[in-house]
């Protein structure tokens, strides 16, 4: 459990994985028939990655705190194992339909975080019960259903690359075996998210995929992870004005005079403070030194003509014949 009242908290990624039937994780032994027909699932990983860091605005305002998110490494295994691992506990099983397709994923909750997350949204300090209940109260259920359309938005935007999928949460239930259409010998995909604030102990989501249901996803799921990535031309150019657009503050400081305090509370109308600069001055954008120039007048303004540019491995002189007005 990862938010046990009396057990301690462990990462899954700490946890020994292996099958009940003594098989590797992802290996088929003889005579079982191999749960992940897909091989490699780095872009399904790659999914969740980005799927955690939007999690994070997600769930900050509802624990009220700053975020930190991560995914963890996937893991295939059969229902019945990965109920099992919750140990009976308090648990919150959401169905996500996956439409328009007839499959089904599952977002589980620990009991303990639905409950802190109810009295965080009634305006409490995030309070668990020291002791869990058996059962979900009416308002624990809705708060179950509004954590599932948080994360709906989300995950459809984070599968959005590979398939256009809409996931719509259906109605949670409390034990696994209320789950209507799972056989325990299913295989799933098991990916996992944590969520920790500081140094604080991580609450853990998951978000469980059937493997049967993302068989028609197949080519996207074992291609390379940037295959679908093609930028449309028209995005790119649109992008590229956008960019181009963007406006930045050029300034020069012709001088930087220092006066004692005794003067400077001495100062009244009239007063003349005695500045020098040399030929070049210094051209700034925002804080970056872009080079330096000449102070001159150009259509009747003040103005500096550039006559070097700072870049790291170019040291050449420019001289341009244009000169950069200063619009102050």
């Amino acid at each position: 459990m990862v938010n046990g009242t009396e057990t301690e908290t462990i990462e899954r990624r700490e946890r020994p994985r292996t099958d009940r039937r003594g098989g590797a994780e992802h290996a088929p032994s003889l005579g079982v028939a191999n749960l992940n027909p897909f091989g490699d699932l780095h872009t399904l990983q790659h999914l969740s990655a980005r799927l955690a860091r939007a999690l994070r605005t997600v769930f900050e305002p509802v624990l009220r705190r700053g975020l930190r998110t991560w995914a963890e490494p996937l893991v295939v295994q059969r229902f019945a194992d990965y109920s099992a691992e919750r140990d009976g506990g308090l648990t919150a099983w959401l169905p996500l339909a996956m439409a328009p397709t007839q499959a089904r994923a599952f977002a589980i909750f620990d009991g303990g975080f639905v409950l802190e997350t109810l009295d965080l949204f009634f305006g409490g300090h995030g309070d668990r019960p020291r002791i869990l209940p058996s059962e979900f109260t009416p308002a624990a259920e809705a708060m179950i259903g509004r954590l599932g359309r948080m994360i709906a938005d989300p995950l459809t935007v984070a599968w959005g690359t590979m398939a256009r999928l809409d996931f719509q949460p259906g109605s949670p239930e409390a034990s696994p075996a209320m789950l209507q259409g799972v056989d325990g010998d299913d295989a799933m995909i098991v990916t996992r998210f944590g969520l920790a604030a500081g140094d604080g102990e991580p609450i853990f989501i998951d978000i469980v995929y059937p493997v049967a249901g993302l068989k028609p996803f197949a080519p996207t799921l074992t291609g390379k992870v940037m295959s679908r990535a093609s930028v449309e031309p028209k995005w790119r150019s649109g992008l590229t004005r956008a960019a181009m657009n963007v406006r930045f503050p050029v300034r020069s400081v012709l001088a930087e005079p220092v006066i004692s305090l005794a003067t400077l509370m001495e100062l009244k109308v009239g007063d003349v403070i005695p500045v020098s600069f040399g030929a070049e001055v210094p051209v700034m954008v925002g804080r970056d030194r872009l080079g330096q120039g000449i102070v001159g007048t150009s259509n009747g303004k003040a103005a500096i003509r550039i006559t070097k540019f700072e870049r790291d491995g170019d040291d050449a002189d420019h001289a341009h014949d244009v000169y950069e007005e200063d619009e102050r």
